[in-house]
């Protein structure tokens, strides 16, 4: 039974973070030529903006799935380097290094616990390395109209 809340609760997180990401880089994609008065290079570094905040509130979506699962002791536990036994922040921290592949280990999850850990840096180098290739086709939108544009 655990281990089927386990993976209904880490699909449910991973399918968030997805549409989170998928939404915000297609809103990108539609809004970013319609922005006139922004100089081209400028956009590149609004969807750099951009991007850094979806990333940030993916994590966090991630960090609030931790507390909500720690909330449930027979799902798992921390240890390690903690303030609190699932306290919000040590949970935002851990999603931090996991979303970002870091891993330091100075906080460890045990239990059902560990797979969410594991979902989250699949997703996390997904989500970043998708970034990275939508910011690569936007520089050559962008800086290539930027050097036309100044002759």
């Amino acid at each position: 039974m655990l281990l089927t809340f386990a993976f209904i609760a880490n699909s449910l997180l991973a399918l968030i973070a997805i549409l989170l990401h998928y939404e915000v880089l297609f809103q990108l994609d539609k809004y970013l030529p319609k922005v006139a008065h922004i100089a081209p290079r400028f956009k590149v570094l609004l969807s750099v903006g951009v991007i850094f905040l979806a990333h940030v509130l993916e994590i966090w979506i991630f960090a609030l799935g931790y507390y909500a699962t720690l909330q449930f002791p027979l799902m798992g536990s921390l240890v390690g380097e903690i303030s609190g036994h699932g306290a919000l922040l040590d949970c935002a921290y851990l999603s931090f290094i996991t979303y970002t592949t870091v891993g330091y280990g100075e906080i460890v999850a045990q239990g059902y616990l560990r797979y969410l850990m594991g979902i989250e840096a699949l997703i996390g180098l997904i989500l970043i390395t998708w970034s990275a290739s939508f910011l690569f086709i936007e520089m050559q939108k962008y800086w290539t109209a930027s050097k036309t544009d100044r002759g």
